[in-house]
């Protein structure tokens, strides 16, 4: 269905500023659906009396990463048929109401439901509907720019979430925020989404080199199950399992680890500092990985992100990793290698398997995410109510992460495109 293409025919139409609109309106829906990762405030704002366990406060968030992932590919495909305007505006209701059910519970089975399925399945089409249209207007040789750009918005969310979640909750208290955060994010998330569009059917990007342009329908666009026959794809995804998870679980627990372990009570702090990083880093690794390569950036990111994650399980009270000024830059640092992750795999998927299929080859891709997130950010929990330390899931991450960094070496495109690797 092509409801939301325009036609080439169409009169007095700059393209290329549609496609900076469709950018930034899709920066701006991601900006909203970023409030996934202000959990650690909302979680540590949860009352004593409600009684949950540090299990029981992971859950929303954990599944909220699963579902969010594994909707992407239902709505990766959805968006791929009829376009995103429609997707992107089912993920805004889906938000609105997950969160407005929250307010109205204080058990972690209501938030369960309303932030963790509900809430969960619109980030995912949200999130979904975003990057695609927008990589499409521009040449290959901007993917990682632009992705960046687009999912920057998700991780820079927590500098305002973050804050704003401290100030409601300290006020209002929990139920009364959720409902704010519920009916705001509803209302932008729909008018934005009515600001997306894919370019119209044969357009090509200014700057295409034009033997890219021939090839590309020719040969590089990957069917979803073309995807699934390669082993390009469970490399990539376990991967990515590995970088997002270790990033998420420092994510869902940040504030809580840094009362434990430094006696530091500024986590909304940290948790705005960490987005700084996240969203930085998504457009950083993004450019930088335009000119010296997917490959050798995620190397990069990964054994970085190993030696910061072990940095930041000594950071204890009394000692210089532990004081506020150092915390702040690890979690930064540990945000901006997480973020990367987010623009370095959707180029990747895009570099391998083509633009036709984008939406739902990455949202497969994307199920390494919510597995990440789901068992690491529970298992920091669990480990923390036997043991009322981290130390496990933060070696337990650091291994991973080396494990990833090492099986980069074996990243390679798909036959058809190994002369371009």
């Amino acid at each position: 269905m092509s409801g939301d293409r325009p036609t080439l025919g169409q009169a007095n139409v700059d393209l290329t500023s549609r496609g900076w609109v469709t950018t930034l309106c899709a920066l701006g829906i991601n900006l909203a659906l970023g409030v996934l990762y202000s959990w650690s405030v909302i979680s540590k704002g949860i009352p004593q009396e409600w009684g949950w366990s540090e299990a029981a406060r992971s859950m929303p968030y954990s599944v909220a990463c699963l579902v969010f992932s594994l909707m992407m590919v239902p709505a990766g495909r959805m968006q791929d048929r009829i376009g995103p305007r429609v997707v992107a505006t089912i993920g805004g209701v889906l938000v609105g109401i997950g969160l407005l059910v929250a307010s109205q519970t204080t058990t972690s089975a209501g938030f369960i439901v309303g932030f963790g399925l509900l809430a969960g399945t619109g980030i995912g089409f949200g999130y979904a509907s975003a990057t695609p249209p927008a990589v499409k207007w521009f040449p290959a040789a901007r993917t990682g720019l632009i992705a960046g750009l687009v999912v920057s918005g998700f991780g820079l969310a927590s500098v305002y979430v973050a804050p704003l979640a401290t100030s409601l909750i300290a006020t209002y208290g929990v139920p009364t925020t959720m409902m704010s955060f519920g009916i705001g994010f509803l209302v932008v998330v729909v008018g934005l989404s009515q600001f997306l569009q894919p370019p119209p059917k044969g357009y090509v990007p200014p700057g295409s080199a034009p033997a890219a342009v021939g090839a590309a329908a020719k040969k590089d666009d990957y069917t979803p199950g073309e995807v699934l026959r390669t082993w390009q794809f469970y490399l990539l995804w376990f991967m990515y399992v590995c970088g997002a998870g270790a990033g998420l679980m420092v994510i869902s627990k940040l504030a809580k680890m840094a009362e434990v372990q430094a006696g530091v009570k500024l986590g909304f702090i940290l948790v705005a500092v960490l987005a700084v990083g996240n969203g930085s880093g998504r457009i950083v690794a993004g450019l930088v990985s335009d000119r010296i390569g997917r490959r050798a950036t995620l190397f990069g990111c990964f054994v970085m992100q190993a030696v910061l994650i072990v940095l930041l399980s000594q950071a204890t009270t009394g000692t210089l990793l532990g004081s506020t000024v150092v915390l702040s830059l690890l979690s930064a640092l540990i945000g901006a290698n997480y973020g990367a992750n987010l623009s370095l795999f959707p180029s990747i998927t895009k570099d391998f398997y083509g633009i036709r299929n984008f939406g739902v080859n990455y949202g497969l891709v994307f199920t390494a995410w919510g597995l990440g997130g789901f068992m690491l950010s529970l298992l920091a929990g669990q480990v923390y109510d036997q043991t009322k330390t981290f130390t496990f899931a933060y070696y337990c991450s650091a291994c991973l992460l080396v494990t990833a960094a090492l099986a980069s070496f074996l990243l390679k495109p798909p036959q058809q495109r190994a002369a371009g690797a």
